[in-house]
């Protein structure tokens, strides 16, 4: 599994942010990638696909969405002596 944020990737703030009337769990999609990926323009849109707000975020303040299962690394099995 890899968390690495890319190029229209679907994330969700992890933080309120109210000078942007923007709060956490808004959804948004990364539109660039800033500084070599330590940093990315993220865009929300009303569900018209307007947008409503752009900006640039850390990867501390979003959270990739995940469609589909994510296959974790298998736990190792016990078996009984």
């Amino acid at each position: 599994m890899t968390n690495t944020i890319k190029l229209l990737d679907v994330v969700a703030l992890t933080v309120d942010l109210p000078e942007y009337n923007l709060w956490r769990g808004q959804v948004g999609t990364v539109v660039e990638i800033l500084a070599a990926g330590t940093a990315f323009e993220v865009e929300f849109c009303d569900r018209e696909g307007r947008t409503y707000e752009s900006l640039g975020l850390r990867p501390d303040q979003i959270m990739m969405l995940h469609y589909e299962p994510i296959t974790a690394h298998p736990k190792p099995v016990s078996v009984p002596a």
